[in-house]
């Protein structure tokens, strides 16, 4: 509990660079050191082993992560995190000079052979905010889906946003359908944090048809485009409901009427409930960015097919009748 966490951006190969700070932790009684560094290796591996045998320390060595200029950003996020000071020999320092006020603090490291999670870390909250507003103005500013990536599982980390999730099932096919699942889960939930959320069931597209009503188009046949808009909207409501056996116009009639009854453009249909909800409260939400892309695509297929006047489709196959069950013979 509670060990010293040393960052140092190179490897570790001399026993004496680490010896001070060893002996350093000796003297004060501190026996939990958290060594995260390039790598370690010869001499100094064989100096922690040794003290871990025999009691004198507890240490744990962890490879730092990433590569390059992304490795010292993420070893800095690190630092700041446990208010510990990156050793560098960029900025002067080296190894052996290194005192405990240079060691981060944590509540709680756990490690194994492929992952490292810090808990509790013991960094200043306004520098950890800092970082975090600093990173936030990266992610704006790049240009590479990659980097931004990278930026966002930073920014996750820092934020205290790690988490695990671990699929289990009992054949492939079960496993393969619930990790496809949970990745969905995953892109609705990163969809969600970057633009909001809308209230679900068709609801948010029916709200929009208030937009296509204040539209007066200069003639009949462009008017007619506008109406197929409005018709497209409540498309998805209308499907929904008509699946659980409802009659879809009546529905979409009843939720606008529920709406100005409630002064609530939250409310929609929940059709495992059978009732009208306000929707985000009961949970049936969708990303906004996913409902405002699926409309845009949908204009951008739209106007394709106006433009070029022809579409490319497969040849609609009529399905033969089932064949009657023959009778049984007695």
């Amino acid at each position: 509990p509670d060990p010293y966490i040393l960052i140092y951006d190179k490897k570790i190969s001399a026993a004496q660079d680490i010896v001070p700070i060893l002996e350093k932790l000796v003297q004060t009684g501190k026996r939990d050191l958290v060594i995260i560094s390039e790598d370690v290796d010869s001499e100094a591996l064989a100096t922690l082993v040794l003290n871990k045998i025999r009691g004198m320390l507890n240490v744990l060595a962890i490879k730092a992560p990433g590569f390059g200029d992304r490795r010292k950003a993420m070893l800095q996020d690190i630092a700041i995190l446990t208010g510990a000071e990156v050793i560098s020999e960029e900025t002067g320092r080296k190894l052996d000079s290194v005192v405990l006020s240079d060691l981060g603090r944590a509540e709680k490291v756990v490690a194994d052979k492929d992952n490292t999670t810090i808990i509790g870390g013991k960094g200043e909250e306004a520098q950890i905010k800092g970082r975090i507003e600093q990173i936030r103005v990266e992610i704006d500013r790049t240009t590479s889906d990659y980097d931004r990536e990278k930026l966002q599982e930073r920014l996750a980390k820092l934020s205290g946003g790690v988490a695990i999730i671990r699929v289990g099932a009992a054949t492939e096919t079960e496993l393969k359908e619930k990790k496809h699942r949970v990745e969905d889960a995953l892109s609705a939930t990163r969809a969600a944090v970057e633009e909001g959320i809308v209230p679900g069931g068709g609801v948010a597209l029916i709200n929009a048809v208030v937009a296509l009503e204040k539209i007066k188009m200069a003639n009949e046949d462009e008017q007619m485009g506008v109406n197929m808009v409005r018709r497209a909207l409540e498309v998805p409501m209308r499907k929904i409901t008509e699946n659980a056996g409802k009659e879809g116009s009546v529905i979409i009639a009843n939720v606008r009427v529920e709406q100005k009854k409630q002064k609530n453009v939250k409310i929609g249909y929940d059709v495992i409930r059978d009732e009208y909800i306000d929707m985000v409260k009961g949970g049936v939400i969708d990303p906004a960015k996913v409902t405002r892309g699926a409309l845009e695509n949908a204009a951008s297929i739209a106007a394709m097919i106006l433009t070029t006047e022809a579409l490319v489709t497969d040849v609609p196959v009529k399905e033969a009748p089932a064949a009657q069950p023959q009778m049984p013979e007695y």
